[in-house]
């Protein structure tokens, strides 16, 4: 079974520190870690420091006895004592070798090839609310990075065995919607008899047009103000004329989910609580967190307050009855976790809303609503910027439309693949196969380049930078994966066929190196899973395409296709294959589609 090294160290030390010290001293996995130095080792045992304080011991005393008492034979060499403390650990090539051996087949009809991967039986139900467009509008650039993390973390989560629902909780409901109803029914009468007839080319244009019309004409703003009082009493006709326009505008961002590959989006926009705020507010009430303040109803929490100090209110219902985004938020957490039973709750939502989450998170704790074995998270991210460090602008200052910006990367892939491909070039592909490489660089430039950052950070959208074929980008990832099929087909060997008990050995420097980068795959998922850090793995993929380039290397390599004897082709074949799967189902993770051919 592929393991995690980690987690088998863990495991051992957690032994050797309670034979040593006692059942109830304590353990903490974080006390295992990568080294920062290959030269001293692959992983380090840090906890001869904090034991010292709670044993009152030396720390290297602490560590004398634990390198002593723990049983690695089958893992690594002896563990080597550094510092005042420190136990550098060094994986043996057999342990590698019986390791990567162990990799079953793929599995043709699974969704993910998990390289035999087990994870935790405590699985969790888990809800990443993603994306979120608000339906007047079209989908625009400020929509990508909550789609594209959302989606990543949510294959990632579900890659681990977890139950994963991804909710839109798109913006389909408020005073706008109004507006956009009185437009309809002037411009589309024949909305009113048929609303399955109505198709709108530019929903961006049509929302200006009725933002023009309201505050133009007292006419048309009295009859928009008049549609909101009619569909928030559940006027029949407006509520069809309503959803008639929620289902052209989700027919709208669908297009842009199935282009960016995402199928599995749960649409549940504001609209769908409406029924439950007054429950909400009145649960609240009675549990006495709700109090009255200038009309308006609100909660008070500890520890928010405003520039003078003074509390800070969380309204749930204005003063002229009205219920807001709190309310809505709030009934919202309340269906997930009693109707759908999450234990999770993840938000991909921008920074600027940071607060309103940590209000609305210390207010569900105080409902009593999640227990200590729920997790609420704000999976907080930076601003996509223009290549110029700027707020990303059309020419003209106005917002650039989502399904532009990736129909640009797509053609601006298929420039770049054109110019690399010369008229004499012997592997010319056809039309349909440019294409389809177009798309699968182009689109998984845009997405790799933004996974690649560090979620909190602001980031440039460079269309170049993304497309290029070095450095840490999709392109690179892409070819890197397509060079290393080629050498099957050069090798005369189907990967997808290859006998999966064929045996791995492991001797010369490059094959060491690449051996213990996929080793750590499953570590990378781990982590991610903990700390839904999507960046943690793009840049694992880069140094696992590093290592496979100087273990392909002739000069610094090995021979492969032609190497003897043929056990040892076979072997390193297999890791050929291995190293291509675990890049393939890297950025299967992270949205990306492989191609087999460049």
């Amino acid at each position: 079974m592929f393991s995690n090294s980690m987690q088998r160290l863990g495991d051992r030390f957690r032994q050797a520190v309670q034979m040593s010290f006692g059942d109830e001293c304590p353990f903490d996995e974080q006390w295992i870690k990568p080294c920062n130095d290959p030269r001293f080792g692959d992983y380090q045992f840090n906890g001869a420091l904090p034991l010292a304080k709670s044993l009152k011991k030396k720390p290297r005393d602490i560590a004398e006895t634990l390198a002593a008492a723990v049983e690695l034979g089958d893992i690594s060499a002896p563990p080597e004592i550094a510092g005042p403390g420190f136990l550098n650990i060094r994986l043996t090539d057999a342990y590698l070798a019986e390791a990567l051996t162990s990799i079953p087949a793929e599995q043709a009809d699974s969704e993910y090839d998990r390289l035999g991967l087990q994870f935790d039986d405590e699985t969790e139900t888990v809800v990443v609310d993603m994306s979120s467009p608000n339906l007047a509008k079209e989908m625009h650039v400020g929509h990508l990075r909550s789609t594209v993390i959302g989606e990543s973390v949510a294959r990632i989560l579900e890659f681990a065995g977890h139950t994963v629902e991804r909710v839109n909780h798109v913006g389909d409901w408020g005073t706008q919607f109004g507006m956009l109803i009185t437009q309809l029914r002037d411009v589309n009468p024949q909305v009113i008899s048929d609303p399955d007839s109505l198709a709108i080319g530019d929903l961006e244009a049509f929302y200006v047009e009725a933002k023009k019309a309201f505050d133009g004409s007292k006419d048309f703003a009295d009859r928009a103000r008049q549609a909101v009082v009619q569909l928030q009493s559940g006027d029949e006709e407006t509520l069809a004329v309503w959803r008639a326009f929620c289902n052209e505008s989700l027919r709208h961002c669908h297009a842009i989910y199935d282009l960016l590959r995402i199928s599995k989006l749960v649409d549940r926009g504001e609209s769908f609580y409406n029924e439950q705020l007054a429950a909400t507010v009145q649960e609240l009430t009675d549990a006495g967190m709700v109090e009255t303040s200038d009309g308006a109803e609100c909660i008070f929490l500890d520890d928010f307050k405003n520039r003078d100090g003074n509390p800070l209110p969380m309204i749930v219902r204005k003063s002229d009855g009205g219920f807001n985004y709190s309310a809505t938020d709030l009934a919202a957490v309340r269906h997930r976790l009693r109707v759908i039973g999450a234990t999770r709750l993840i938000y991909v939502v921008g920074i600027p809303q940071q607060q309103h989450f940590a209000m609305l998170f210390a207010a569900i704790r105080k409902s009593g609503w999640a227990g200590s074995n729920v997790r609420l998270e704000h999976l907080a991210f930076g601003s996509m910027l223009g290549a110029d460090g700027k707020p990303f602008k059309t020419r003209d200052g106005g917002t650039v439309k989502l399904k532009n910006l990736l129909e640009e990367a797509v053609q601006a892939a298929r420039t770049a693949i054109d110019e690399r491909q010369g008229d004499d070039d012997d592997r010319a592909l056809s039309e349909s196969q440019k294409q389809a490489i177009s798309e699968a660089v182009g689109l998984g430039a845009v997405k790799y380049a933004d996974l690649t950052h560090s979620l909190t950070t602001d980031y440039r959208f460079d269309m170049k930078q993304m497309l290029s074929f070095e450095g840490n980008t999709a392109p690179y990832m892409l070819y890197a994966y397509a060079r290393i099929r080629s050498i099957g087909r050069k090798a005369g060997i189907d990967f997808d066929t290859l006998p999966s008990d064929a045996p791995i050995t492991i001797e010369h420097d490059s094959e060491v190196a690449l051996a213990k980068m996929i080793a750590r795959f499953p570590e990378v998922i781990s982590q991610i899973v903990r700390d839904l850090r999507p960046n943690v793995l793009t840049e694992y993929l880069y140094e696992l395409s590093k290592a496979f380039s100087r273990f392909y290397d002739r000069r610094h390599g090995v021979r492969i296709t032609d190497a003897e004897p043929e056990s040892t082709r076979m072997s390193r074949l297999r890791l050929c294959q291995i190293t291509a799967r675990t890049i393939k189902s890297g950025l299967y993770l992270l949205g990306i589609d492989t191609i087999e051919q460049m």
